[in-house]
């Protein structure tokens, strides 16, 4: 019988999937999570593998990084998408989540294996053997454990590219978006569709969604269809809208991928209408033809009453939120059941201070996982958190660490975080860019997208039966 006994800071998704992998690997946990001993700025709960972004995991087509992210994962056995997968609401082609469901069942699971421990406080010391995972709220005290930890072992790649020693430690915020009840909507404006009219959640027949009788089959989003002349009030006045300020807020950069709407209007008139509003693939009901823009609702919960305003995540004060986002059509009399906020993201600089496997460089047995890493998304995260747990166990083995090849998506991204100029380091979600290109060229997109899934299903497949070092 193993006598090991490894210790993970941190409950959310990369900690929950590292456990679950050492666990069914024969190896005790004992996994920590400070909530609700101590809280954060962003959770609303004490369960293990809160949601506190969006409600969805992104794509599942394997056409799309994140889809294809997911089916690679699938093959390794993760415990995060089983769950999601259960507590799954219509969300178009996207994996979206009735939240609290979700985190219901990681935290049954995760309680309920008899390999695992959990135990509830604040840990602020680093554990051996053992996995961090402690995500963009890690607290203050474990942030300078940490950081003393990478400053002391060195691992300066800076030098190596002609530049300054790099940081250690970054951090930028994230933004979440308000969600509305969706009785209080305008159903004479609001209507009902996904893009293209993709879905890929089967509608339930029996079902019909609280959002009016078309039911899910019809599209999964609600769409509020923009007028130029509406679109323009609306951009001037997001621009002119009060923020909320604070000292730290303005020196730290936001991670592109999830930039405040506000600060995306800011860019120029057009950047909402080729971003988050953009109106291709939907048809305008009342006028059959295309909206000048559109803002999207996605469907929070299974019941269909919450819905999250898709890409309107905000640093805006709430009467500014009331005022300015009630001018989207169909949303003026829009009741607020979640207002946006703004909360800190700490990553480190991987590819400075970590091994090729995310451990730190001064001992092989303790790894990091999740957003702290520079992996930016939920699926991203649970994947380093696969990976973690699957290589901690092989070292508690006497095996060496493994990383999946960089034909897949789990190999290019754990390469992006090897390969990355400290210099420059900023969190990365999975993208068809981190991959090698084909040997054979090949000019259609989708194709060319097709093939790329292919070839990493296929490695992913024959990695996973016989793992070798890359």
């Amino acid at each position: 019988m193993r006598t090991e006994r490894v210790h993970i800071v941190g409950g959310g998704l990369a900690g929950c999937e590292a456990a679950w992998q050492l666990a069914e690997r024969g190896i005790a946990v004992t996994l920590h999570e400070m909530r609700p001993t101590r809280t954060t700025p962003a959770h609303r709960t004490d369960r293990l593998a809160e949601l506190v972004c969006s409600n969805t995991f992104k794509s599942t087509e394997p056409t799309n990084a994140h889809g294809l992210l997911k089916a690679e994962m699938r093959v390794l056995g993760s415990l995060v998408l089983t769950a999601a997968d259960e507590a799954r609401v219509p969300g178009g082609t996207a994996l979206a989540v009735d939240r609290d469901a979700f985190a219901a069942a990681m935290t049954a699971r995760v309680t309920g294996h008899p390999r695992i421990e959990v135990e509830r406080g604040e840990v602020t010391v680093i554990p051996r053997p053992g996995i961090v995972a402690t995500g963009p709220l890690t607290s203050d005290a474990l942030a300078t454990t940490l950081r003393d930890r990478l400053d002391a072992a060195g691992g300066d790649r800076g030098g190596d590219r002609g530049g300054d020693r790099p940081r250690e430690t970054l951090a930028f915020y994230d933004a979440i978006a308000p969600v509305v009840d969706v009785e209080s909507l305008d159903r004479a404006v609001v209507f009902r569709a996904s893009r293209y009219g993709k879905e890929t959640m089967p509608a339930v027949p029996d079902v019909q969604a609280a959002a009016g009788p078309d039911g899910a089959a019809e599209g999964a989003y609600l769409n509020c269809p923009f007028t130029r002349e509406e679109y323009e009030a609306f951009l001037a006045a997001l621009i002119a809208a009060d923020q909320h300020q604070g000292h730290a807020f303005d020196a730290a950069p936001y991670f592109e991928g999830c930039l405040p709407v506000e600060v995306m209007a800011s860019r120029g008139p057009d950047v909402l209408r080729f971003g988050p509003l953009k109106p291709v693939g939907l048809v305008d009901p009342r006028t059959g033809r295309r909206p000048y823009a559109v803002a999207q609702l996605r469907q929070e919960d299974r019941a269909g009453r919450m819905w999250n305003l898709v890409g309107f995540q905000t640093r805006l004060r709430i009467p500014e939120q009331q005022r300015v986002f009630r001018m989207i059509p169909g949303l003026a009399a829009a009741e607020f059941l979640r207002y946006g906020s703004i909360h800190r993201n700490s990553y480190v600089n991987t590819p400075a201070v970590l091994t090729p496997y995310l451990a730190l460089r001064d001992d092989p047995l303790v790894l990091l996982a999740g957003q702290i890493t520079g992996v930016e998304g939920y699926t991203e995260s649970a994947a380093t958190g696969l990976i973690a747990g699957l290589n901690l166990a092989r070292l508690l083995d006497g095996d060496p660490p493994l990383v999946p090849p960089p034909t897949t998506m789990l190999g290019a991204l754990y390469r992006y975080l090897r390969d990355a100029d400290p210099r420059h380091f900023q969190p990365m979600n999975a993208n068809f860019g981190l991959l090698d290109d084909l040997a054979e060229p090949i000019r259609d997109k989708r194709r060319k997208r097709e093939r790329f899934a292919e070839r990493a299903l296929e490695a992913i497949e024959v990695w996973h039966r016989r793992p070798v070092h890359v």
